[in-house]
């Protein structure tokens, strides 16, 4: 018989498959609002609504980096919006952690834990969601890059 899958693994899972949807192929990143074990809204990085998406076009590059798409977390919380769905007090997952903006965006809505894949470029999340008692919680691999750069506040998945 084999184990039951965890409510923080079966989230993950579906935010992956959000992320098969991203347009922007540089990064597939998908993102899923939960509370109470119900999904709120998905989001993955793609482009301005109606705008032509990067794996179409290419990039708009600025210091390395894809600014043509609204990130992954930034379109769940969007999504929300845009449908009327409240967010407080729920749990993101997403398949990267935020970077400083999109962290920025997910702490003043109200998004009290964020379940991430694998660590993403800003460790800055770390010591503000422990200040702020946003809970997060990495399922990379103890072995992983994060484990060497997590800051106090990261809970092991």
């Amino acid at each position: 018989m084999s184990a039951r899958t965890s409510w923080d693994e079966y989230f993950m899972e579906i935010a992956r498959q959000v992320a098969s949807r991203a347009t922007c192929d540089r990064k597939h990143v998908g993102a899923v609002l939960v509370r109470d074990r119900i999904i709120l809204s998905t989001g993955y990085n793609g482009s301005i609504r109606g705008m032509p998406h990067c794996d179409e076009v290419g990039h708009l590059m600025e210091n390395g980096h894809c600014v043509a798409t609204v990130h992954a977390e930034a379109n769940a919380v969007l999504q929300a919006a845009r449908t009327g769905v409240r967010i407080e007090g729920s749990a993101l997952y997403t398949t990267a952690s935020p970077c400083w903006p999109c962290f920025k965006l997910v702490a003043n809505a109200g998004i009290l834990r964020i379940v991430y894949g694998e660590f993403y470029r800003d460790p800055r999340i770390f010591d503000v969601a422990a200040r702020l008692d946003i809970e997060l919680v990495s399922l990379e691999q103890a072995t992983g890059p994060q484990a060497e750069t997590a800051g106090p506040g990261v809970t092991p998945g």
